[in-house]
């Protein structure tokens, strides 16, 4: 394979790395969850996928992704997918879903909390950089309570199940690491709130689980190459380049250059994959890592054979 700096060596990953084990991916319409749960199948695993959009039912996201969709693309890779259609912040949703894995399985292996669901509420650069006093209330909490406590809730629920045999792994999907976020504003008070105490969620969870053999980490993607973000670059997934091309068509949205190091939303997944296979991952306990930083520690690569390392 090669790539922009010549020769790039061979990757490709071991479908029988995590095959047997049981996951939960929680947020997995669509972004970083959809990877996520594409790269855990890639590996062979039982993964449960969750979401708000259906085939019968549309988030205020009004995308057209789905659950049922994730799930094909695990099984289609070499896993097992299964949907369950949930909203993370109704309580009682969240466990009759716990219900379902302890009937149909026992225990889970590996807990993805990737819930986040506010993209549209964040808004565009246009809106970034508004003071507190001047967003709006309801969107800026609703911000927090589809970030936060969505988390809050599913582990409530699902950890019980990771803490029934030793080895359980909890991941925690931001954007930004700890040591980033400590130095840089992002993009309103609600927003930056919300990715700080995601990192925090990890270590404090670390903490609890600890005792019990279970390891919690915070990880971050890059610069994700999500559908939505392709969408609004006009390109997809296989000729994502060419909007790093020159272009005077002023209908296109301009490019910054450091989107050639983006990476798509199965190299975070990869990284999960990595944590997941390694018998020594409580090293990682309590820590906030970026998936650039995983890929140099345990050799993965991206789709494109990359390794690329926004942060």
């Amino acid at each position: 394979m090669t790539g922009d700096k010549g020769t790039i060596p061979e990757w490709s990953p071991n479908k029988d790395a995590l095959r047997g084990h049981v996951v939960v991916v929680a947020g997995a319409t669509r972004g970083a969850g959809r990877g996520i749960a594409a790269a855990l199948g890639e590996a062979g695993a039982t993964v449960i996928c969750t979401g708000r959009t259906t085939r019968s039912n549309q988030s205020e996201y009004k995308r057209p992704e789905t659950i049922e969709e994730t799930v094909e693309l695990v099984t289609h890779l070499g896993g097992k997918g299964i949907a369950f259609a949930v909203d993370h912040l109704v309580p009682d949703k969240v466990k009759s879903l716990a219900e379902m894995i302890g009937k149909d399985h026992g225990h889970i292996d590996v807990l993805v909390n990737d819930i986040w669901g506010a993209e549209l509420l964040k808004g565009s650069p246009a809106d970034w950089n508004t003071p507190i006093w001047k967003h709006n209330l309801d969107s800026g909490l609703r911000i927090l309570r589809l970030a936060i406590d969505t988390h809050l809730i599913t582990s409530h629920y699902l950890l019980p199940l990771l803490i029934k045999k030793p080895g359980g792994l909890i991941v925690e999907v931001t954007d930004g690491t700890n040591e980033y976020n400590a130095s840089y504003y992002r993009i309103s008070v609600f927003y930056d709130l919300s990715k700080v105490a995601v990192n925090r969620l990890a270590f404090s969870q670390g903490h609890e689980l600890q005792p019990y053999g279970a390891t919690a980490i915070a990880i971050t993607p890059g610069w994700l190459r999500s559908e939505i973000m392709l969408d609004n670059f006009g390109v997809l997934e296989e000729n994502w380049r060419d909007a790093l091309k020159t272009t005077t068509d002023k209908s296109r949205p301009h490019v910054p250059l450091d989107f050639a190091l983006s990476e798509s939303p199965r190299f975070v997944g990869r990284a999960v994959v990595a944590l997941a296979s390694d018998p020594n991952r409580a090293r990682w306990n309590k820590q906030s890592v970026g998936s650039g930083q995983l890929a140099s520690e345990y050799g993965f690569r991206d789709v494109d054979g990359s390794q690329p390392d926004i942060w």
